[in-house]
């Protein structure tokens, strides 16, 4: 029973997204069914002050997880980010096509805000699987193409992984830099990196650029089918609503680069340690992002599975993503709020060298220095 328990907690955002699709199908009101949910985990995530370990182990040392239970999960959650479009589109398709039941300008923009808040929960899925090899990778790729993000999963682990809390990462928000700066900054050095390794490997191998060997190419060209259906289900309007829908998933994936490791200093080529991730053992946050907030265990052992993450004693603020990211949403708010934790980490938990980059960081970004 205890560890039918720990497996089925796992599936709050497979949940909440099924939701948020069956309100997008419904219409009327309902549409607005993501948007409400996300607001309510803000909610939930700053009230419910409980902690939680990960899955743990059993009294043999065995997983309370069961592999296969959650691998089938991660794997169905393609096909269920693929349902989730096909409703929007034929949402967008009634509402061009002046159908009886046709939502409402203003209903269309709540399902394209729904559609892309729970689109990008597929973040969670897409980085889990992206840590793994063949078959898993792939389904891994084709969940973040349906953002058109195909390349976090090699940029996340040729780049983020080896360089993170360097300026060398740019998944790694240096102090200073807001979460509206970070987003736009994020997303293009990462494609930006894939491009030049791409570049670098197949110059190697004596390939041309514009071939499909092309890992690069190949990734945005994933995003292909999802452009067709929205274009033949409403024209620019539904090009509109894909974009739009775009921009909320992927803002959501710079948002958790941002929150893992913002204001964070590692000296180059130095050895990646706990010290530089923020951990978040919030209940909420744990169960619904599937430990991905035990970013300290994630980076020392980055191809062990969620359910087998521990607390390892990393940097934590005590709050879940939900709250840390109404936070961040607010720039000044954010600086008073984790300006005390960084000061913190740079008196008692850094070498000499982190300090040293730390006031220089500190100088441009005005916080106070060491």
């Amino acid at each position: 029973m205890k560890k039918f328990l720990i497996n089925i907690r796992y599936l709050l955002a497979p949940l909440f997204i099924l939701a948020a699709v069956a309100g997008v199908y419904a219409g009327g009101p309902f549409v607005w069914t993501g948007v409400v949910l996300l607001g309510m985990g803000i909610v939930v995530d700053t009230l419910v002050k409980t902690r939680t370990p990960g899955a743990g182990f059993d009294e043999n040392g065995d997983t309370n997880g069961v592999p296969l239970f959650q691998n089938a999960v991660m794997y169905t959650m393609l096909p269920v980010f693929v349902l989730l479009q096909a409703v929007l589109a034929w949402r967008i398709w009634q509402y061009t096509g002046g159908a009886v039941d046709a939502l409402t300008t203003s209903q269309l923009i709540g399902a394209t805000m729904s559609s892309g808040i729970f689109l990008g929960i597929g973040i969670i899925y897409g980085h889990e699987l992206a840590h793994t090899k063949g078959f898993s990778f792939i389904i891994a790729r084709w969940m973040m193409a349906l953002s058109a993000k195909a390349h976090f999963c090699y940029a996340h682990v040729y780049n983020h992984h080896l360089e993170l809390a360097h300026e060398d990462d740019p998944a790694t928000a240096p102090r200073g830099r807001s979460l509206w700066a970070h987003f736009p900054k994020s997303g293009l050095g990462q494609s930006k990196f894939l491009f030049l390794m791409e570049k670098s490997r197949l110059n190697r191998l004596g390939v041309p650029f514009l071939t499909w060997q092309n890992r690069w190419l190949r990734g945005y060209a994933m995003a292909l089918p999802t452009i067709g259906l929205f274009w033949f289900a409403g024209g620019w309007v539904g090009i509109a609503c894909l974009f739009g829908m775009w921009m909320i998933s992927n803002f959501e994936l710079e948002t958790l680069n941002y929150l893992e490791h913002y204001g964070l200093i590692r000296e180059k080529g130095q050895p990646i340690d706990y010290r530089h991730s923020w951990d978040t053992n919030s209940a909420f946050t744990s169960w619904f992002f599937i430990e991905i907030g035990r970013q300290g265990d994630h980076h020392d052992r980055g191809e062990t599975h969620f359910w087998e993450l521990d607390e390892v004693g990393a940097p934590n603020t005590g709050h879940g993503y939900f709250t840390l990211f109404a936070i961040a949403l607010f720039p000044p708010l954010w600086r008073k709020f984790i300006e005390p934790y960084l000061e913190d980490i740079d008196k008692h938990d850094s070498t000499e060298g982190e300090q040293k980059i730390a006031r220089e960081m500190n100088k441009v970004a005005g916080y106070q220095t060491i």
